[in-house]
C-alpha cells in the first residue's frame, strides 16, 4: 500500500516552506486551533485528489500576499518502488502536475492512484446541508475507485452545461437536443449504477460501524434518490422539453440525485440528536474506508482531524483499535492535545511520528 514517506510544502495557507518525513504507520500532529494542523492534512489530501477536501477552488490556499504555491510527495509504493509527485499552481494559470519527472496533462489520470480518506469536523455538512454536498461525497469516492464513473461525470456536465445553454437560447435547436439528450442518457446510466451500488455496498458497513461506535439501538440507513429509478434519462428528457424549455435549464438528471441518511427509517436531520450525527458521519466515513479497502486489495491512507470533536476519547480508542489491524495503512491524526493523542496512539503501535504546530511550523 503506498505510503507517503516525505512532503514539501511551499506558500500553501500559512505554512510559508515545510519539509517533513513521516512514519509510514501512524502520525500525530498536535498544536492549538489556527496553527496549521487542518492545513498540513490537507496538502497530503491534495496530493491524492489534487484538490483541497474542503472546496474546488485554489483561490483560498495561496498562502497571504503569494501567487503560488507547490506541493511535493515522495511516495513508497507496496512493491518497494517510489514514486514521486509534485504539482504547482500559480494564479490564474493551468494546475501542474509532475509524477516521476512527466508531466500529466490530465488530473484524472491521477486521481486513485493514491487512495485517501479524511474524517474531519466540516463533514457535518453531509447531514446539515443540501444534496450537492452528498453527491460530491459520492463522486469523491468513486472517482477514486472507478476511472469510468469519473470520465462519465465530467463528459456528462460538459454535455449538461451544452444542453442548458441551448435552452437559453432563444430559438432553441431540437436537432441538437436530440443528440445532447441520446449522449446524456448514456452518460447518466454509467453515473447512475455506480452510484446505487455505492449506496447498496456502504449501507451494512455504515449499520455495523454505527453499532460499534453507539450504544443505542437505532438502525441508520443510505436511501439513494434519483429520476433515473423512475426512467430512462433519454426518456425523461423527452417528456420534460417542453417545461425545461420554459425553465430554461435541465429539470431531470444525475445532477439532482441525492442520499438520503435515515434513522429508524426518519431523515436523521431531522430525527437524530447532534450526537447520533456525530456517530452517524463517522461510520459513514470509515464505511467509505472499508469499502475502498476492499476494492483496492490495500488500506487508503486516512486522515483523522479532530477526532475528539466527533466522539469521547474511549470511543475514538475504539475506533482507531478496529481500524488499526496488521492491514491498515497510513494514519495522519490531529488533535489540540498533545498528551491525549500519545495515551491513545501509544497503546496500539509503537510506529509513530509525532510533531507540534505553531504558525504553520511543524517541529517533530
Amino acid at each position: 500500500m503506498p505510503s507517503l514517506k516525505k512532503i514539501v510544502v511551499q506558500n500553501w495557507r500559512n505554512i510559508e516552506l515545510q519539509e517533513l518525513d513521516f512514519s509510514p504507520k501512524v502520525n500525530c500532529i498536535s498544536g492549538n486551533n489556527g496553527e496549521g494542523k487542518t492545513n498540513l492534512l490537507d496538502a497530503i489530501y491534495y496530493l491524492s485528489m489534487t484538490k483541497s477536501a474542503f472546496g474546488p477552488s485554489d483561490q483560498y490556499n495561496f498562502r497571504h500576499g503569494c501567487r503560488s504555491f507547490a506541493l511535493a510527495g515522495n511516495y513508497c509504493l507496496e512493491d518497494g518502488s517510489t514514486m514521486k509527485i509534485s504539482i504547482q499552481v500559480e494564479q490564474n494559470q493551468e494546475k501542474k502536475l509532475v509524477r516521476d519527472g512527466k508531466a500529466c496533462s490530465k488530473m484524472s489520470e491521477h486521481i486513485g492512484l493514491l487512495p485517501i480518506v479524511m474524517i474531519s469536523p466540516c463533514d457535518s455538512a453531509l447531514v446539515s446541508e443540501g444534496s450537492e454536498a452528498r453527491r460530491k461525497f459520492a463522486t469523491s469516492v468513486l472517482s477514486q475507485m472507478d476511472r469510468e464513473y469519473l470520465s462519465a461525470m465530467q463528459r456528462y456536465n460538459k454535455l449538461l452545461a451544452q444542453r442548458n445553454a441551448s435552452l437559453k437560447s432563444s430559438i432553441p435547436s431540437f436537432e441538437l437536443l436530440d443528440a445532447l439528450d441520446i449522449n446524456l442518457s448514456r452518460m447518466a446510466d454509467k453515473i447512475f449504477q455506480s452510484r446505487r451500488d455505492f449506496a447498496q455496498g456502504l449501507q451494512p458497513l455504515v449499520q455495523s460501524y454505527y453499532e460499534k461506535l453507539s450504544s443505542g439501538k437505532e438502525s441508520v440507513g443510505i436511501e439513494y434518490v434519483s429520476d433515473l429509478h423512475t426512467a430512462a434519462l433519454y426518456e425523461l428528457l423527452q417528456n420534460c422539453r417542453d417545461k425545461d424549455s420554459f425553465l430554461h435549464y435541465t429539470s431531470k438528471g444525475v445532477q439532482r440525485d441525492d442520499f438520503l441518511f435515515t434513522m429508524n427509517g426518519e431523515p436523521i436531520r431531522k430525527t437524530g440528536s447532534q450526537g447520533q450525527q456525530k456517530c452517524f458521519l463517522v461510520a459513514l466515513k470509515f464505511a467509505q474506508y472499508e469499502l475502498m479497502k476492499l476494492s483496492y486489495g490495500f488500506a487508503p491512507a486516512l486522515l483523522l482531524d479532530d477526532m475528539f470533536d466527533k466522539l469521547d476519547i474511549q470511543r475514538t480508542e475504539n475506533l482507531l483499535q478496529m481500524v488499526a489491524g496488521k492491514d491498515f495503512g497510513q494514519i495522519f491524526i490531529s488533535d489540540t492535545n498533545k498528551a491525549r493523542l500519545q495515551g491513545i496512539v501509544d497503546k496500539f503501535t509503537c510506529e509513530s511520528s509525532y510533531f507540534e504546530a505553531e504558525g504553520g511550523v511543524f517541529k517533530k
